[in-house]
This record gives structure tokens, C-alpha cells and sequence, in this order.
């Protein structure tokens, strides 16, 4: 799912956007833009990534990276109490109120009037990832002068570095795009290739979602990939999707990534006691094998942004830690066991 269903976790409908990565001017765009909102997170990591961050003006409520982003004013908000809901709470919520049409965020339009961006960075993808195309043409409406706006609506790897390269060009800052994107391609290929080397490539199984269970999607199926793993219920290029249970264990991972959508590693932990209610979990070759590991998923999976290289190398590690250390950041997964999960299962219904 584009941007991976930061704030709800749940991106299951898709607006099936007829101007993907397209910049769909508003304005003359005769001059580099000098006031720009993201309501994006990964769109806010690659304005830093860019050096753009003293003409970001605005955000979202879920941009905390750089920790500089927190100290932006915020124009975007959700309207649902998630951090108050069970994720099958979550999901019913989403699930319901996009079927009545209803928006899952709340857009400052006094604020963004105030700020008087001329360069707005979305998508039109992903209803719950943020505010996509109706509530954009909205705002459209209300402002003065009309920004520019750049939607981003990245399906795999290449694409987020597309979508890099696009705000670049709208900025003046291609030349750095193009060393970041040609290092984060050295990097996969620097582990794709060591991965080859490896004697088996085990089967994976990232779960972005523990009630109901989803699989990934987009680009994080490539990620495994690369790191020298395979999930066959991933689905590369397209939507995650709800599974039977049953599927998991005709599966059954050799290494399970639990990586709810959205959830860092903190709030990734304290759902693990979801894990423990599908039955025959702990036959599952990675619970007997000890291989169940809780990640920092919107830091390193959900955001299409930067940070996915990143990723790649957290799951070349877990995947493979014969050939690939971790120096990476100490909160960015954590390896659970069968007696840990049951602790926490028993923990949650008491």
C-alpha cells in the first residue's frame, strides 16, 4: 500500500489514480517553489534528504523523521482515536467509515491558508495513507494563490526513487537526488549480490497486520527479495491483502517479520500478543526455530521513502546474520520467543 498506511494501518482501497508521479500544476510554475507542505511523511524524509527543510512549512501529524519535522506546524491530523483502538478495531473502523465516503483525516485549511504554500506534495492512491485526490480538489478550492501540486504514488523501489528524482526536479536539487538514488542503488545491489552467495533463500513471511492478518505488498515483497529471501504471499507491485490464517501455515515461514503497518517498534511489541490467537501458531518452523522478530515497521517498511534502504539491510540481517551484521539503530527490531508471545497473549485478555 503507497505510504503504507501510516496513520491506520489498514490501506486497503485503492483510488486507482489516473495521474500517478504526475505534477499537476495549479499555477504558472514558472519559479522554483519557496513554500512547500507535505502530507506525506516519506515525502517529508526526502525534503530533508534534499536540503529543502527551511522551505517545508507544514506536515503531518505522523512526521517525526527527521526529529526536526516535529517542530513544523501540523495541517494535517486523523480523525480516528487509533491510538485508543485494538488494530480489528482499527480496521473495522477505516474499513467503515471509507465505505460511507467518509474522510479519515482533517485538514487545517486555516492554517494552509495562513502558510500559502505553493507546492503541495500527496498521493492519489491510498484513501488512508493521506489525504488523497477529493480532499485535495477541495483545498484547491480554498486557496489563494493556487499551489502546484506533486502526487506521489510509488508501487516498488524504483519508483520511490522516481518520486525522489520528481521532487527534485521541482526543486532544483537534482544533482543531489541523483547521488542519493545512485547510492541506495549500490547499496541493494551490494546486498542483493552478497545474498546470492547465501546457501538457501528461507521463506519469509512479513505480516503488516496481526487482526486480521495482511500480507505486504508494494515494495516490500522486493525488499525480501533482495535481502535473499522469499515470501510467496506477498504481492510485489499491488495491494496488501487480507489472508486466511490457513495460508500462513500451508506456508509456513522459516522467519516471520512482524510488521504492522504504521507501528513502530514499541507499538509493534505491544500487539504481539495478537499473534497468539491463530491457531497452531507455535508450530510455525519460525516459532520453533526462535526466527519471530517485531520491527520498527514505520521507520523501515511502511514510509517509501529513504529509509527503505535501511530496511533492506534490517532484512538482509534477520533473514541472513551469517553474512549481514546490524550497525543499524538499537530500537529497530527486536526478536521475540513462543514464551514471550504467550506471556503477552495472557497479558492482553486478562
Amino acid at each position: 500500500m503507497p505510504e503504507r498506511r501510516e496513520a491506520f494501518a489498514t490501506g486497503k482501497i485503492d483510488t486507482k489514480p489516473s495521474r500517478p508521479g504526475a505534477c499537476a500544476p495549479a499555477s504558472a510554475g514558472l519559479t522554483m517553489p519557496r513554500r512547500i507542505v507535505s502530507f506525506l511523511p516519506s515525502a517529508t524524509e526526502m525534503l530533508y534528504a534534499l536540503g529543502l527543510h527551511e522551505q517545508l512549512l507544514g506536515v503531518t501529524h505522523e512526521c517525526d523523521y527527521p526529529c526536526d519535522a516535529r517542530k513544523k506546524p501540523v495541517v494535517v491530523r486523523n480523525v480516528l482515536p487509533v491510538e485508543k483502538m485494538s488494530q480489528r478495531e482499527i480496521d473495522q473502523a477505516v474499513s467503515a467509515r471509507l465505505r460511507n465516503g467518509g474522510s479519515l483525516y482533517q485538514v487545517d485549511e486555516a492554517k494552509l491558508r495562513e502558510l500559502r504554500p505553493d507546492l503541495i506534495l500527496t498521493q492519489d492512491l491510498c484513501q488512508v495513507c493521506a489525504p488523497s485526490g477529493n480532499e485535495v480538489t477541495q483545498l484547491l478550492a480554498v486557496l489563494t494563490p493556487k499551489p502546484d501540486i506533486l502526487w506521489l504514488t510509488p508501487r516498488s523501489i524504483e519508483q520511490i526513487f522516481d518520486n525522489l528524482r520528481q521532487i527534485a526536479e521541482a526543486t532544483g536539487t537534482q544533482a543531489l537526488a541523483d547521488a542519493i538514488i545512485a547510492r541506495g542503488r549500490a547499496k541493494l545491489d551490494a546486498i542483493a549480490t552478497r545474498a546470492a552467495t547465501a546457501a538457501t533463500r528461507p521463506r519469509v513471511f512479513c505480516m503488516e497486520w496481526l487482526d486480521p492478518v495482511y500480507c505486504s505488498g508494494h515494495w516490500v515483497p522486493e525488499m525480501v527479495s533482495t535481502a535473499g529471501g522469499q515470501d510467496a504471499l506477498g504481492r510485489p507491485g499491488t495491494d496488501s491483502v487480507r489472508l486466511n490464517w490457513q495460508e500462513v501455515l500451508e506456508w509456513a515461514p522459516e522467519i516471520l517479520v512482524l510488521c504492522p503497518c504504521g507501528f513502530d517498534l514499541v507499538q509493534t511489541v505491544k500487539q504481539i500478543g495478537l499473534l497468539a490467537s491463530h491457531p497452531h501458531w507455535e508450530d510455525l518452523p519460525a516459532a520453533r526455530a526462535g526466527k519471530i522478530y517485531a520491527v520498527d515497521a514505520s521507520s523501515y517498511f511502511a514510509r517509501p521513502g529513504p529509509r527503505i534502504i535501511e530496511g533492506t539491510e534490517l532484512l538482509s540481517h534477520l533473514i541472513h546474520p551469517e553474512l549481514f551484521a546490524w550497525t543499524g539503530s538499537d530500537g529497530a527490531f527486536r526478536q521475540v520467543d513462543k514464551a514471550f508471545i504467550r506471556s503477552a497473549a495472557r497479558a492482553t485478555s486478562e
